[in-house]
């Protein structure tokens, strides 16, 4: 049991210095997207408010039984 529990650790040891890593490179890309489009708030903004109206105006179609 000793053995499994000391795996254990390693495992979660390995994950959070991954998740550390992938963090610090998520900042990293966002910082960048940033800095090469100020506006992408914006334009998220937008997307989302596009795809709501997109929505609203052609609801998907329901499904039929028996076709």
């Amino acid at each position: 049991m000793s053995r499994l529990s000391t795996k254990q650790k390693g495992l979660l040891n390995q994950l959070r210095e991954q998740s550390k890593r992938i963090e610090k490179l998520s900042r990293i890309e966002h910082d960048l997207i940033k800095e090469v489009h100020p506006q992408v708030g914006e334009i998220k903004e937008e997307m989302i408010a596009a795809m709501k109206e997109n929505s609203e105006h052609n609801p998907p179609a329901s499904k039929k039984k028996g076709h």
